[in-house]
């Protein structure tokens, strides 16, 4: 048996640091029931490419969506409107934890800090990881790992000499 088995963890999250974390989670038994946005098409990975799998053309989400989210269960929830948050509230109800890594202003935004959902289960475990906090004058910038590199120098560190810099790997 694995250590995280019967662990739910409600994920809303996107892209990279997120799916990364929660992906190591399923992989140590846990339930990770993964909420995506309708309006916007849901986790901007499926589309990130070089790869695709071609020959399974029914399965349109990219290798890399894929990779960093395979075993998850998946569902797309308006958390914008009533209905949606009351869908949530139900799930948080059975759940150990919720985490995202959402532009540090969404999360209260949303209602999906422990403020907002202890009233639905005081034992939830809230996490949350964006680039630049919850709090501060940068709380709305969004950040992506390419941002982030760069910004702490490290793309200065990569590369050949006078070619561009290059991004250090997932």
């Amino acid at each position: 048996m694995l250590p995280l088995n019967g662990v739910r963890i409600l994920a809303v999250e996107q892209y990279g640091a997120g799916p990364i974390g929660t992906q190591y989670l399923v992989d140590m038994g846990a339930e990770v029931i993964k909420i995506e946005n309708p309006r916007d098409g849901g986790d901007i990975s499926r589309s990130v490419g070089p790869f695709f799998l071609d020959d399974m053309p029914e399965c349109s989400a990219s290798i890399f969506y894929q990779g960093l989210n395979h075993n998850k269960k998946s569902m797309t929830i308006d958390l914008t409107q009533d209905r949606g948050r009351q869908i949530l509230h139900r799930l948080v109800e059975n759940a150990d934890a919720i985490v995202g890594n959402l532009r540090g202003d969404v999360p209260e935004k949303l209602g999906l800090t422990y403020d907002h959902l202890k009233a639905f289960n005081p034992k939830l475990v809230c996490g949350h990881i964006s680039a630049y906090g919850r709090t501060g004058e940068r709380a709305g910038w969004p950040g992506y790992d390419y941002m982030m590199q760069a910004e702490a120098g490290f793309f200065s560190l990569t590369g050949e000499p006078d070619t561009p810099p290059t991004r250090f790997g997932l």
